[in-house]
């Protein structure tokens, strides 16, 4: 076994891996960025040393960097993670030249599916079933307009060195080709530095299935069972199961035999995914191979009980796969969600800033939680914005969920925009619940997953709002306490008469909401007046969690403040207040009515108007990328482009004026 390895990646994939690491006595090196001098993966690590500044072509691409910092650390072997370098096969060379372990597999395998055109080939001469499209060469646009027109429609546009849903469009008809294509072509050529592409035909109710498989160096190939990957959003999985609920032991023989016979195909080493589409009919057809630890692969080791970056470093030591296909076991139920900086009421935009507060849910044999990052740690705008993978096991489907959903509610962050409510949205669906699963499953129900606030919503809103001025009042009683009585809220407020009954009044703000909440301090409660309610509330304060009574109902809830933001975390929602002295109006900084502003940090791309163009509602005015991602900023009225402040290339920050417009009057 080795003695001292290198991760070659960041975040949660590598704190994944030095922490097996640790458990088999090898010493860990880490790399970073200027961004992540104090990242996670860097404390955790034996030893770390800096790659380069934020961006990643500056720092984690960077293979001459690695290289070098593997041979000068004295690494054996370095494990590549996903992402990033993890399937280049330059990289995989390299290290053969250098004496280095590539914890992955031959170089060969990369070369052949990292193209996905050149590995539908392959695996139709070894008889893999494969969905019809065209994966050739010729890559004219005219070329593949007329393959386009023959396969027919709806179809699937794809990158052929893709990955992670980068560079892929839906074609609904001959007429959104050409824009489809020529925006797959931009994502894919930044995101892969290749823009060759592929089409498919697209299956309308498919399920996204696939295989987990290992194959060593003495001959021996298994596969561990299967995943369900159906819940998607942009072609990026959200919600991973294992194993696919209603599918067959006889499908599960089938399409894992498949599995291997692929892996075969290509002389395949270590872990590896075969990706599959399944019909509703029960056939399957292979879409891609990925010749990397998937991100979801701790779903398979909940169900099998085996550790499979453990089953990496021993097959890339020399040792024989662990099990036999006849050993492989599976028990129970397992469920895993990508918890993301993100928005997804606002087209799932990522988000940045300062995790002001973090807390997780309680780890045991039922919950597990894979993360990269901690309390006060950044979001940076340079990397995928996943937080983490919260991951559950029960004994069966529906005692998952309900694991699931339970450490969604325990999961609380403030400081930037999570995805956690939508996740809860989604476990919590009747439809998922009954298990009916496909690749749109969030198309389909979007309306109900993006359902308007209703009653109780609103209640619960109220209801957070009472609690954050309870917390005011019960901090600075804390507050008052530790400093011998010097900082009573009391004494601050206008409100306070001698032998009245000391009243205090909370300005918070929710939005464009401004509320007043006025509390008078009785004996042995609080009178909280909130517009028309008259509430009687008691309520303790034990470091953030704080125990009310409003109206002899008792809750419990966690509160955290930083700076002037209040957040309440009511089961899975978080309330989030700005705490004023006093109410100000300022409208100096308000959007200027006729503005169209950057959504979030990112780069423009291209802008497709001029000063004095005439447009009409829902025209692209400006195409931005984030993440490797591309946003288009439309029109939203009929109008006129007064004047554009930015061109392709620059980099500008959320919130930014990218466009003035004046739209036509009604």
């Amino acid at each position: 076994m080795f003695r001292k390895i290198l991760i070659a990646n960041r975040g949660e994939i590598a704190c994944r891996i030095i922490d097996t690491a640790h458990k088999l006595g090898i010493r860990c090196v880490a790399v970073y960025s200027e961004a992540d001098a104090n990242a996670r993966h860097v404390r955790m690590a034996d030893e770390a040393y800096l790659l380069g500044p934020a961006p990643s072509k500056d720092s984690y691409l960077r293979l001459d960097k690695i290289i070098a910092i593997a041979k000068k650390s004295g690494a054996e072997a370095i494990h590549p993670g996903y992402g990033f370098l993890a399937e280049n096969e330059q990289f995989a060379q390299a290290c053969l030249d250098e004496n280095i372990v590539f914890i992955g597999p031959p170089v060969a395998a990369i070369t052949a599916m990292g193209s996905k055109s050149a590995a539908k080939n392959i695996m139709h001469k070894a008889g893999v079933p494969l969905v019809p499209g065209y994966h050739g060469e010729d890559q004219a646009d005219t070329t593949l307009a007329a393959e386009s027109a023959k396969i027919g429609y709806p179809q699937l546009l794809k990158a052929a060195y893709g990955g992670g849903g980068k560079g892929m469009r839906v074609v609904w008809s001959e007429d959104e080709f050409a824009s489809a294509l020529a925006g797959a072509r931009r994502e894919a050529t930044a995101g892969f530095g290749n823009d060759k592409m592929l089409i498919e035909r697209y299956l309308t109710k498919p399920r996204h299935i696939e295989i987990q498989v290992f194959a060593d160096n003495h001959g021996n190939a298994v596969y561990l069972a299967e995943r369900d990957c159906s819940i998607q959003r942009r072609h990026q999985k959200v919600i991973e199961e294992a194993p696919a609920p209603n599918f067959s032991q006889q499908q599960r023989q089938a399409m894992g035999e498949a599995a291997v016979k692929a892996a075969q195909a290509i002389d395949y080493r270590g872990a590896g995914t075969v990706e599959f589409l399944f019909d509703e009919d029960g056939s399957f057809y292979f879409m891609e191979m990925n010749t990397r630890l998937q991100v979801e692969h701790p779903v398979t080791e909940m169900i099998t009980g085996q550790d499979l970056v453990n089953w990496q470093l021993l097959i890339a030591a020399g040792e024989p796969l662990p099990l036999t296909q006849d050993q492989v076991k599976i028990d129970g139920h397992a469920i895993e969600v990508r918890i993301y900086a993100e928005d997804p009421d606002n087209d799932f935009l990522p988000a940045t800033g300062k995790l002001t507060y973090l807390r997780q849910p309680k780890p045991s044999r039922y919950v597990r939680v894979d993360t990269g990052v901690l309390e006060n740690d950044e979001v940076s705008p340079f990397y995928d914005p996943m937080i983490a993978k919260l991951i559950v096991w029960d004994q069966n489907r529906d005692r998952a969920i309900n694991r699931m959903l339970r450490a969604l509610e325990d999961y609380q962050i403030a400081g930037v925009t999570t995805n956690l409510s939508f996740l809860t949205s989604l476990a919590g669906h009747p439809a998922f619940k009954a298990a009916e699963l496909d690749t749109n499953f969030i198309n389909q129900h979007h309306d109900s997953l993006f359902a308007p606030a209703d009653a109780k919503d609103v209640a619960n809103s109220n209801q957070a709002l009472v609690l954050a001025a309870l917390f005011v009042l019960q901090q600075q009683k804390n507050n008052e306490t530790q400093s011998m009585g010097h900082s009573s809220p009391w004494q601050h407020s206008q409100g306070w008469r001698l032998n009245e009954v000391p009243t205090v009044s909370i300005a918070l703000l929710k939005g464009d909401e401004k509320h007043q909440v006025t509390i008078e301090q009785h004996s042995q409660h609080y009178q909280v007046q909130l517009a028309e309610q008259n509430l009687i509330c008691q309520a303790e304060l034990i470091g953030d969690e704080l125990s009310a009574v409003i109206d002899q109902r008792r809750i419990k809830v966690r509160v955290n403040q930083y700076q002037d933001t209040i957040s309440v975390f009511i089961k899975h929602q978080r309330y989030d207040f700005i705490y004023q002295t006093e109410v100000t109006t300022d409208t100096d900084g308000a959007e200027h009515a006729g503005s169209l502003t950057a959504p979030m940090n990112g780069t423009v791309v291209a802008v497709l108007v001029e000063k004095g163009a005439v447009v009409k509602a829902g025209d692209t005015l400006v195409i931005m990328e984030a993440m490797k991602m591309e946003y288009s900023i439309k029109a939203n009225h009929d109008g006129t482009v007064n004047d554009v402040f930015y061109a392709a290339g620059d980099l500008v920050q959320d919130g930014a004026e990218l466009v003035d417009f004046t739209a036509d009057e009604q």
